[in-house]
């Protein structure tokens, strides 16, 4: 085993279910790419960036859990086989993506080490590709049922109509389902904002 490896294996053993160290660690091998596991985002999971000189770089949020690191990894190294293979003119999450995430998805669920509903969910997503895994609803809500507990917190849907919450600082009221989001009022201003149904909140009343 090379020094390289070894030291991939460690990084990522920190990360990944034990079971897929190796896939993604030949996964790194196979392309070249600064990869970084970064401070936790709010706005997304993981990136990919793709630059003029040098390798191209991916980063993964540090705070997910297993599960949702290793799909949020393979789905951008989705973006980089993509991008290396078509260039940078193709759509972002363009049907050559999709193909290739589903390519990079399938050993995954065929290797048999996901838990049950995570692997149903994933192979419902494949039917219809979202752009990622909180696009996806349903793996998505899957998925966060891996989430460490923190304590006080629970998804919107969870709440009763009506009630009020705090979301990063700030309070709303929930309101009515538009497709995957509420409307909620936000009790300072009294403006209107969809939020997620699988926000993560905190029921003030």
């Amino acid at each position: 085993m090379s020094n390289k490896v070894a030291q991939y294996n460690k990084v990522m053993s920190k990360y990944v279910p034990a079971e897929y160290v190796s896939y993604v660690v030949d996964l790194l091998i196979k392309h070249p790419v600064q990869f970084r596991v970064a401070k936790p985002r709010k706005t997304k999971l993981g990136d990919f960036r793709a630059e003029r000189e040098g390798l191209h770089k991916i980063t993964v949020n540090g705070d997910l859990n297993p599960y949702s690191f290793l799909i949020t990894t393979i789905h951008e190294f989705a973006h980089l086989v993509t991008f290396n293979e078509h260039g940078p003119r193709v759509k972002p999450h363009g049907k050559e993506w999709q193909n290739t995430y589903s390519k990079m998805l399938y050993p995954v669920v065929q290797a048999g080490h996901l838990p049950e509903d995570v692997a149903k969910a994933i192979e419902r997503s494949l039917l219809n590709v979202k752009a990622s895994s909180c696009t996806d609803q349903n793996l998505h809500r899957v998925l966060i049922k891996y989430d460490a507990p923190k304590e006080g917190m629970v998804t919107l849907e969870s709440l009763e109509a009506n009630s009020v919450f705090e979301l990063n600082g700030k309070s709303y009221r929930k309101g009515n389902l538009r497709r995957t989001r509420y409307v909620c009022t936000n009790t300072n201003n009294q403006r209107k904002y969809l939020i997620s149904a699988l926000a993560q909140v905190k029921k003030i009343a």
